[in-house]
């Protein structure tokens, strides 16, 4: 096989964004994005990189144990070639439609263009000592929670954090939901197109999808591009998911309200908000973020959803709301805060080997002074939502705790939505775990302005 005829291959594609997840810098949900685009493949293709790259990120440390006493002898091993064999090795343990000697022939092949022959006698060696001997059991491991985090592919730092937060059985839970593919979901616009309506017209363009049970706006989509659809091209559709579709509604917009989202891009939620406002009635969205070209992708889903009547942007620091704006401006606020990330790993597996315990020490910090720059912007009465994509306490109920604890002026109010969601509410807030409906981890907490 030629050089130019391995690089067109998938699994090449696939080691490729390995690498380049390896070294940071790159998110795997965006890398995937931009291969897929570049390297002009088609559908199936496509499902089957998305499938190799998630599928071996999200399960690294569990790869790397298996690997290892087939590899420990070896002088050196190059990044590369390791991520090649763990990429092979995925493709064995999990693919049960790909047969193991077509892995290892083209294992074999990409190790011979990109290395040499004595790269791809080692890469053959190993798959097939791997094949003949299988791989090591996990109750070797004696300490049951580093198995915990071999088992779910997590640091163990990481591990002993949650089961700190929820035990050890909700953590293997949450960690194993991990390595289910990402649902897709959508919210419609219902100003312009019922949900059932909208499930007939895409269930007529040969995509199926379902209602939500968690979001009265939103769809999950089961079979087919949802993005690819006319709803979405005609503004009648964005793609969102579940737990991000809650906090629109939390806010309790009216027409005429002034609504601040301290934290907007890329424009999800401040587009939900702006559904509820009536330009007419003078209601409009302020949507900030530091970054221009964020700030751009907010104007860029307002315009595609004809809602940039409503839609007002600043490039800003939301840590400086109180110093651009008077006091008391806004009827509602949204300070959807910068944070870990934790509940996204599903959709960013490579966000859980990237994170330091120091992050928790940082971003609470940075989430309270937004909180504390917002406040005297906000009417008496008026409501402020706070919500983060992560999971863990330090950022979400214990930054709340110490917001409630420093302004006598504000109150909790209970967070209320479907009656589904009855269980993830503990203490008047939201948690929802990717484990309990398959969506991203998520928080949200509704204060009042007294």
């Amino acid at each position: 096989m030629s050089k130019k005829q391995t690089k067109k291959t998938v699994r090449y594609v696939a080691l490729e964004a390995l690498e380049r997840i390896s070294k940071g810098g790159a998110y795997s949900n965006l890398l995937l994005r931009d291969l897929i685009k570049k390297s002009e493949l088609n559908e199936k293709d496509a499902r089957l990189l998305t499938e190799l790259v998630y599928g071996t990120v999200s399960r690294q440390l569990l790869l790397d144990y298996y690997l290892t006493p087939f590899i420990q002898k070896a002088k050196k091993v190059e990044d590369w070639v390791r991520l090649l064999l763990q990429l092979s090795l995925y493709q064995m343990l999990y693919l049960d439609k790909v047969p193991s000697h077509a892995i290892v022939n083209e294992a074999v092949e990409i190790a011979k263009t990109r290395g040499n022959i004595g790269v791809s006698k080692f890469v053959n060696g190993v798959l097939r000592n791997i094949q003949r001997q299988g791989v090591a059991e996990l109750t070797q491991i004696k300490d049951p929670i580093a198995r915990l985090a071999i088992e779910i592919s997590m640091p163990q730092w990481l591990v002993e954090k949650f089961i700190a937060e929820m035990g050890y059985e909700q953590t293997r839970e949450l960690g194993l939901s991990l390595y289910e593919p990402s649902q897709v979901s959508a919210r419609v616009m219902t100003k312009s197109i019922s949900r059932a309506e909208a499930l007939a017209q895409l269930q007529a363009e040969g995509i199926e999808a379902k209602e939500s049970l968690l979001a009265p706006e939103g769809i999950v989509g089961q079979k087919g591009f949802l993005a690819g659809s006319s709803l979405f091209k005609e503004g009648k559709m964005t793609i969102q998911d579940e737990s991000s579709m809650l906090v629109a509604p939390a806010l309790q917009v009216a027409p005429m309200h002034q609504v601040l989202d301290a934290c907007g891009a890329p424009g999800g939620k401040t587009t939900h908000i702006a559904t509820y406002l009536d330009g007419k009635q003078g209601g409009q969205v302020t949507a900030l973020d530091i970054h221009a070209h964020k700030v751009r992708l907010i104007e860029e889903n307002a315009e595609r959803l004809g809602l940039a009547d409503v839609v007002t942007t600043k490039v800003m620091d939301a840590r400086t709301v109180s110093e651009n704006f008077a006091p008391e401006t806004f009827d509602r606020i949204l300070v959807d805060a910068p944070c870990s990330g934790l509940g996204l790993m599903r959709r960013k597996p490579d966000i859980k080997y990237n994170k330091k315990p120091s992050d928790f020490e940082q971003l609470p910090t940075i989430q309270l002074a937004i909180l504390e720059s917002v406040a005297p912007t906000l009417k008496q009465g008026g409501l402020l939502v706070y919500s983060t994509c992560t999971i863990v306490s330090d950022e979400n109920q214990q930054v709340v705790e110490k917001f409630l604890a420093e302004h006598a002026d504000f109150e909790q109010l209970p967070f209320s939505a479907s009656k589904a969601l009855d269980q993830s509410i503990t203490n008047q807030t939201l948690t929802l775990y990717p484990q309990v409906f398959q969506t991203d981890g998520f928080f949200i907490s509704c204060l009042r302005k007294k």
